[in-house]
């Protein structure tokens, strides 16, 4: 690959020559003007404005106009004498945690290769000392007539620079958010949990651009003769009120059956339930011209449909009917332990009663037996004592 600008990387007092080389590029199909009528193609030409010659790209410079349209030429010598000291070096000034970069900062990557044998050295310590501490190295440096922002790390065994916008240069997102105070509920926010875990990761490197791809057959089929468009189908885009539950439970739905039905994940199966199970379509239903507009519904809110709020009702009574019968159940077995008990106090009541009976009727025995014994011992008494005679 060629190098677009040498120099060093300044590590501390370690000096590491290397070499720019660009890490990324464009694959996008490039056009160019022509005149419609004959097919001719139309350039630019560089005139000059005082002489009107065309001017070739040797005898280009550059030049800064003033306010009153004055022109200072600018030479490369120029700009190479400045004196800051990233005109030819990556000056490294700290070292920072990834997640301390803001994405929205990245900008174009370059590799860094070690330029000649004595740069192997101290790129192969600067290289592992990033991997190890886990850390990005950020830098500033000079280049295309600008000093920059830069961010090092490491891909594979090559350290990489992201360019990074200064932090002035990010707009502060004013006036992006939406406005509407907007309400999510729950379950919605358990569906696009469910949608998300279905889609699940994706293997970067299989991703590709169709459109290219599409541009690249219309080319191939107009040079041979064949082309034959096609009008595109295009969805109309008019004012449309969407039923945000049922168009999550159907993308969930359609994910799953893209990935060949895999396996049903925890949060699908709690939050699709019986509605699941019946295949409920999206409803869209447009705004019509002529009425009034509705007032904006908070989308933790409810349904925007008719048939999401009877399934909500079915559902309810459902519930309702399944929560009666397992009352009654209770109460039919609370019913039954009430009679067992009963039975139970009244076998035991009897079983006392006959004790007592027949406790008394032992007593009235013995009290019996005792009354007998004595009758018969006083009449044993009677007939053994003499009697006395009467005197004449």
């Amino acid at each position: 690959m060629r190098s677009i600008w040498n120099g060093a990387i300044s590590f501390g007092l370690v000096s590491i020559p290397i070499k720019l080389v660009n890490a990324t590029e464009s694959h996008s199909i490039s056009f160019r003007q022509i005149h419609v009528p004959d097919g001719g193609r139309v350039r630019y030409r560089k005139v000059c404005e005082l002489d009107g010659e065309e001017v070739p790209s040797a005898e280009i410079g550059k030049g800064y106009e003033e306010a009153d349209g004055s022109i200072i030429p600018i030479t490369e010598e120029d700009l190479a004498r400045l004196p800051i000291p990233t005109a030819k070096t990556i000056e490294i000034v700290s070292f920072v945690p990834t997640e301390e970069i803001d994405p929205l900062q990245m900008d174009a990557a370059y590799y860094l290769a070690a330029n000649g044998a004595t740069a192997a050295k101290p790129y192969t310590l600067l290289r592992e000392a990033l991997k190890r501490s886990r850390r990005v190295a950020i830098a500033k440096y000079a280049l295309r007539g600008r000093e920059r922002l830069g961010m090092l790390r490491v891909v594979d065994d090559v350290i990489a620079m992201h360019g990074l916008l200064w932090p002035d240069e990010i707009r502060a997102p004013e006036g992006v958010a939406p406005e509407a105070s907007v309400t999510v509920r729950e379950a919605e926010l358990d569906l696009a949990d469910a949608l998300m875990a279905t889609l699940g990761e994706v293997d970067m490197s299989s991703l590709h651009d169709d459109y290219r791809e599409a541009v690249e057959a219309m080319i191939a089929a107009k040079a041979d003769g064949a082309f034959e468009p096609s009008e595109a189908v295009v969805e109309p885009a008019g004012a449309q009120v969407i039923d945000l539950m049922a168009a999550l439970e159907n993308s969930v739905r359609a994910a799953k059956a893209s990935r060949g039905g895999g396996q049903r994940g925890a949060e699908a199966e709690g939050t699709e339930g019986e509605e699941a199970e019946e295949g409920t379509e999206a409803q869209v239903t447009p705004i019509r011209r002529g009425a009034a507009p509705a007032a904006p519904k908070a989308v933790g809110g409810k349904k925007s449909t008719a048939s999401g709020a009877r399934k909500t009702a079915a559902s309810g009574k459902k519930t309702t009917a399944k929560s009666t019968s397992t009352a009654a159940s209770g109460k039919s077995r609370a019913a039954k332990s009430t009679s067992t008990a009963t039975k139970s106090a009244s076998a035991a009541a009897k079983s006392a009663s006959g004790a007592r009976k027949s406790t008394a009727k032992s007593a009235t025995k013995s009290t019996s037996a005792a009354s007998a014994k004595k009758t018969a011992a006083a009449g044993a008494a009677k007939k053994a004592a003499p009697r006395k005679r009467s005197s004449a």
